[in-house]
């Protein structure tokens, strides 16, 4: 289908892009982009990546988009004021969305797995990867992390695998709508939280999505993600929870700082699973991904078998290092949900917590205002801190209502320890001079890849 093509990525540096890119340059496609990031000197370690894969890489100036014979594709967050957009209007370039182009070849697959949800989408897909990759079913993955256990020193950005397999297992995106273009076979709803659209909209997203597949792997331990599936036939379903009722159901769970070990019962039956990583949303994850697998045809016992070998992915709860006895965690937590999973996790064990948190946007921060105050009063102990650096900011129009300062000001009033420190090299510097041996340093925040390096810096501070 891509073989042979020749295709221009605006942005092709973004975590929904980049595994695209690397999906078609592997399927036989040409492809070059651009990024505002590369042009910016940010993360320079990832574009060296896609040079080595083959992707010709140009300024964001339009100066790459020379032929009509050029498929452009750019994600909903591309502005049609971007010279890239331009050149390609005036060459008469063919235009994708990234949206069109993912489903494409999301729908073409023989065994097309679709993994939606608010919260854990990226760690599921990862573990079904992992599973059917460990049991000799070769498939494709497009994620929107690195996957710890396909990165190598020759290829440390792998966010995507390219297998010759049927299953092409996929992150199914619901904050632009594009969750509607997916014709899944197997289909998993982990949970549905407020995050980029309000509940309602999300309940019919995600029900049409459910209505869609032959199998839907539900969460009904989360009554907002149980609710789609609650109209489909019983034999379509396959349900999952932790300490519930379900067919597959997590009990016995035995936490550790860096793992949890917990008990499955499916059929009568109970066997131990043992987990890489921790938490208890993760022992969520992991019955999803179990329940696709089985789903995809994998035997129950071989699954749980290769998931004890999963890694984890990178910025989802990532130990960096330590130093001065102080540990530094680098974390994707952005919504209401995955902050509290996170806050939760870290608070099964001593010490303090120090939290630096980014907002991803201004327009995020102004939809959930109410609801990370509300996170982060609940979530955060008596001696721990919070501190808000000013949101990300990558360019383009932005309409600045709710700024890091109302989100610290309202938890403060709440009881909480938070403050507003602009300047996020600052705010960094804050929390390492503030931390003493048994600290948790916790650094969140998404779309900002450089959030990584200063987690890695702080260690280093650390250690000096």
């Amino acid at each position: 289908m891509h073989s042979g093509k020749s295709y221009f990525f605006v942005g092709v540096g973004g975590s929904g892009m980049m595994p695209l890119a690397m999906i078609l340059v592997r399927s036989g496609a040409t492809v070059a982009g651009s990024d505002r990031s590369l042009d910016q000197g940010r993360v320079p370690a990832k574009f060296d990546a896609l040079r080595a894969l083959g992707v010709a890489l140009f300024p964001q100036d339009g100066s790459g988009i020379v032929s009509p014979d050029q498929i452009v594709v750019a994600s909903a967050a591309v502005e049609a004021t971007v010279p890239d957009m331009i050149a390609a209007d005036r060459v008469g370039a063919a235009r994708m969305s990234r949206a069109e182009l993912l489903t494409a070849l999301f729908n073409r697959a023989a065994l097309p797995i679709g993994v939606a949800g608010t919260s854990g989408k990226s760690t599921v897909t990862g573990m079904i990867g992992w599973i059917l990759h460990a049991t000799g079913r070769d498939p494709t993955v497009m994620n929107g992390a690195v996957m710890k256990n396909f990165a190598t020193p020759d290829a440390p950005f792998a966010s995507a695998l390219v297998g010759q397999g049927d299953a092409f297992v996929s992150e199914v995106d619901e904050s632009d709508g594009s969750i509607a273009l997916y014709r899944p076979t197997i289909a998993v709803l982990n949970n549905v939280s407020l995050d980029h659209k309000s509940l309602e909209e999300l309940r019919t997203l995600f029900g049409d999505f459910a209505r869609k597949a032959a199998t839907v792997v539900v969460n009904v331990g989360d009554a907002e993600a149980a609710a789609p599936a609650s109209g489909l036939d019983r034999e379509r379903l396959v349900t999952f929870a932790v300490e519930g009722m379900a067919d597959l159901v997590a009990t016995n769970l035995r936490p550790q700082p860096f793992a949890i070990d917990f008990d499955l019962t499916m059929d009568g039956e109970s066997v131990p699973v043992r987990l890489g990583v921790p938490g208890r949303h993760n022992v969520a994850n992991a019955l999803a991904a179990i329940g696709a697998a089985i789903a995809a045809g994998v035997p129950r016992d071989d699954a749980v078998r290769a998931i004890a070998g999963f890694t984890g992915l990178r910025r989802r709860f990532e130990l960096v290092g330590e130093g001065g006895g102080v540990a530094v965690i680098d974390d994707f937590g952005h919504n209401p949900d995955k902050i509290a999973a996170t806050l939760a996790t870290l608070h099964a064990f001593p010490g303090r917590l120090l939290v630096l948190f980014q907002p991803h946007g201004y327009g995020p921060l102004k939809a959930m205002r109410r609801e990370l105050v509300a996170t982060f009063a609940a979530g955060l102990g008596a001696e721990d801190q919070l501190v808000l650096p000013d949101p990300v900011y990558m360019g383009g129009t932005v309409t600045r209502e709710v700024t890091s300062a109302d989100i610290a000001a309202d938890i403060a009033a709440a009881g909480g320890d938070a403050r507003h420190i602009p300047d996020r090299a600052a705010a960094a510097a804050h929390l390492v001079a503030t931390a003493r041996p048994g600290d948790r340093i916790v650094v969140m925040g998404a779309r900002d890849d450089t959030l990584s390096l200063l987690a890695a810096e702080m260690v280093e501070r650390l250690r000096g």
